[in-house]
């Protein structure tokens, strides 16, 4: 849970400079096009995405999301080929929207998403019912995305979720905030309401969410921001997390992804593929992650497999999640990076 948005992917040919120039040339004349811009419409939010990957990969998930009846309406097209009860998806007047700008840059693509929350600004627990609870109580896993997404309430969805999970549930619990800097007058009260309990199994962060999350913990990751390399910044990030947690960090950037758990680390280089989107990587890999777990794989396994259906994810032409099988081809002959 709990988000779905209708997203709109602009592979742009250029970098963010190149870009800006060409924009500001055509205002300045008054209006006109730029042709010639590959775009694609998709099923975009961080829980649905994940779902979607999930259930290529032949395992069964329940979304309790929130979007709009139209968005309902493409949800049921998306996923029209698995076995998913829908029943617990909400529906309300505005659908979230994003439209990302993915530019070229050195290191390969970035993404620039623009977002319209819709009604997934004011989702909040009291829009869960008892079947929902239910189905939570039920589960193996509860994992919720995009808490920056839930604008106004939530850290008290989290807490109510999470603590309704751990106390009628036997689940294993995953958090996925996404970017948490739209939402950042937040943050602290996220760190000491949710993060900070017993209540997160997994906490799942790429860099920058590392990096803000550990600069409230010590003072030396503020300081060392724009003085250290950002994924090594982002490694003694996670670190830091990981000694005033309970959740287990798990960190994945371009290059690499770590699990740091009680102080001992576990490293796994990402492979080389040739990226053809940078948008909805860290879903897939989320869903890499959580299937990894839920098999009780060992860390290195586990972070293998994520960085795997990432990068199988990032190197589809068609922007598909890989299935079992084409996991499997995949993994026999890739290689990682440095090797």
């Amino acid at each position: 849970m709990p988000d779905f948005f209708m997203d709109r992917l602009i592979n742009l040919p250029c970098n963010a400079n190149q870009f800006t120039t060409k924009v500001s040339s055509i205002v300045e004349r008054k209006g006109g096009s730029v042709d010639g811009i590959s775009q694609t419409d998709q099923k975009g939010g961080n829980a649905v995405n994940v779902a979607s990957a999930l259930l290529a990969l032949g395992v069964q998930v329940t979304p309790i999301i929130c979007t709009s009846k139209f968005g309902l309406e493409q949800i049921l097209f998306h996923l029209k080929s698995f076995n998913v009860d829908f029943s617990h998806i909400k529906t309300f007047p505005k659908a979230s929207a994003t439209t990302a700008l993915e530019f070229q840059t050195k290191d390969g693509k970035v993404n620039v998403m623009i977002r319209d929350l819709g009604s997934l600004a004011d989702f909040a627990s009291t829009d869960l019912t008892e079947t929902d609870y239910r189905l939570i109580e039920q589960a193996d896993w509860v994992c919720l995305f995009n808490w920056a997404g839930t604008l106004k309430h939530g850290t008290e969805l989290a807490q109510a979720v999470f603590t309704h999970a751990k106390a009628k549930g036997k689940c294993r619990t995953y958090l996925d905030t996404a970017d948490p800097v739209p939402n950042k007058k937040n943050i602290a009260e996220l760190m000491e309401k949710v993060l900070k309990t017993p209540d997160v199994d997994v906490l799942s962060l790429n860099e920058n969410e590392a990096v803000t999350y550990a600069s409230l913990l010590s003072n030396e990751i503020a300081e060392q921001r724009g003085k250290m390399e950002f994924n090594k910044l982002a490694l003694l990030s996670a670190q830091v997390l990981s000694k005033n947690l309970h959740a287990r960090i798990d960190l994945h950037t371009t290059t690499f992804a770590v699990s740091v758990t009680e102080g001992r680390a576990v490293f796994v280089p990402a492979f080389k593929v040739k990226a053809v989107r940078a948008t909805g990587a860290g879903d897939a890999w989320d869903a890499g992650n959580l299937f990894g777990g839920a098999y009780g794989l060992s860390d290195e396994c586990r972070l293998t497999l994520a960085n795997a259906v990432a990068a199988c994810y990032l190197s589809d032409s068609e922007g598909g999640h890989p299935s079992r099988q084409k996991l499997t081809d995949f993994l026999q002959t890739a290689q990682t990076r440095g090797s």
